[in-house]
């Protein structure tokens, strides 16, 4: 999403040109900080799990992380499925509250055979991408 951003911002100003170079710009600054953590930290990770105090405090990052991904695939599922989602406040907590009248049965039907090509029947990622990607362009021209 951030190299997209990227992208747009830098080709409203420079054409696509620019905007190629604000999509590796963006990219580049997006994820080489994290891969820079993780190669200075990963010769330590042996050590760092060795001792009690500090495997404590990975396991409780990693379970955030975990709650972050989870949170973030809800959030997409639910704005991928529904045309219509709300923010339902109940106090301090909020909810996403979908439209059901606003499901997507192209979206849940795509959604479930990858799914099922990745889970049941083994397949690598790339090639449930491609047939996702032909059965929505498919879908898109059914309902043209």
């Amino acid at each position: 999403m951030t190299q997209f951003v990227g992208f747009l911002a830098a080709f409203r100003e420079h054409g696509l040109w620019g905007g190629m170079a604000g999509a590796a710009l963006t990219l580049w600054v997006t994820f080489v900080p994290c891969f820079l953590w993780i190669f200075a930290g990963a010769p330590h990770i042996e050590r760092i799990t060795a001792q009690p105090r500090l495997a404590g405090a990975l396991t409780a990052v990693t379970a955030a992380v975990v709650g972050v991904v989870l949170n973030l695939s809800l959030w997409f599922a639910a704005h991928v499925f529904f045309a219509d989602v709300a923010l339902a406040r109940f106090g301090p907590f909020q909810m996403l509250v979908p439209d059901w009248e606003s499901l997507s049965l192209p979206a849940v039907a795509i959604a479930a055979l990858s799914g099922t090509l990745l889970l049941a029947r083994h397949w690598p990622l790339p090639a449930v991408l491609g047939v996702a990607a032909l059965a929505g362009l498919g879908l898109a021209e059914l309902t043209l």
